[in-house]
């Protein structure tokens, strides 16, 4: 796919689609690495990316695919719910400057010992051949994606699971990685992940 020209949210949908029901990248060949794919899109399609995703994972199910489809935002939710800190972290957020608030956020959602573990429940939940991760964005600045990317590769290894972010991931031989997140803030510490959108079904 040429990539120097924009493309369409149809043309994206149509790839994507077309990627993770390909046998090649549902049988992780072609690549060495952990199975982990970004599929970036301008932030301000937000919205739109959530339904492009529904309609993938319909698809997809017709084409025998079975997606896990799972929100970093929701999934954070429900960690601070279990916990019975919700109500605390919402009391709190009134009270408490950005910083602190941050902090605390940090503390009670760290990736290694709380989403991590979490997600790995989910995998365990449900049958499926493709891993979804959305709400990228919801969940900054507390959790960095690269944070989810490096802890998930003891457990997300078994299937190819894909990123939505929103933003743009460029992974260059000579300029190394760089995620983007909105398309304005520069986070290049994760080179593993492959961009779902030069892939070649």
């Amino acid at each position: 796919m040429n990539m120097k020209a924009p493309i369409s949210r149809k043309e994206r949908l149509e790839h994507v689609l077309n990627a993770i029901t390909s046998p090649r990248f549902l049988d992780m060949q072609g690549y060495n690495e952990v199975p982990f794919f970004i599929c970036d899109y301008p932030a301000s399609d937000g919205l739109a990316i959530n339904e492009d995703r529904e309609d993938i994972i319909k698809r997809a199910g017709h084409a025998g695919v079975r997606v896990l489809d799972l929100n970093l935002y929701d999934l954070c939710v429900e960690i601070l719910d279990e916990r019975d800190v919700l109500d605390q972290v919402l009391e709190a957020e009134a009270e408490l400057g950005k910083s602190e608030l941050l902090e605390l956020l940090q503390n009670v959602l760290d990736p290694s010992e709380h989403l991590i573990p979490k997600i790995a429940e989910k995998i365990k939940e449900a049958d499926h051949d493709v891993i979804f991760l959305s709400g990228v964005g919801e969940i900054y600045p507390y959790i960095r994606s690269h944070n989810v990317l490096n802890n998930l590769q003891s457990t997300a290894k078994h299937v190819p699971t894909v990123m939505f972010f929103p933003g743009t991931y460029t992974h260059a031989l000579a300029t190394g990685a760089s995620l983007d997140l909105f398309g304005l803030l520069h986070d290049d510490k994760y080179y593993r992940a492959f961009n779902l959108m030069t892939y070649e079904v």
